[in-house]
């Protein structure tokens, strides 16, 4: 089931007509945001886990 451009014409037709011209480049800016945060969210769950610098004095001075 592909989207032919067709489809894609009439969805951004519509999107023109609901939205107006002005305001489809700031949809298209927060989208864009939106995404750089999702994907900076899940570079981040991919980190392992490094304790932060005052965390480490912190565990010597304990020992």
């Amino acid at each position: 089931m592909n989207i032919g451009w067709q489809e894609i014409l009439l969805i951004l037709l519509i999107a023109l007509l609901l939205f107006g011209a002005k305001k489809i480049p700031d949809l298209a800016r927060g989208l864009g945001k939106g995404i750089r945060e999702f994907k900076k969210g899940l570079s981040e769950i991919d980190k392992p886990l490094e304790p932060e610098k005052g965390d480490e004095a912190k565990s010597t001075k304990e020992e």
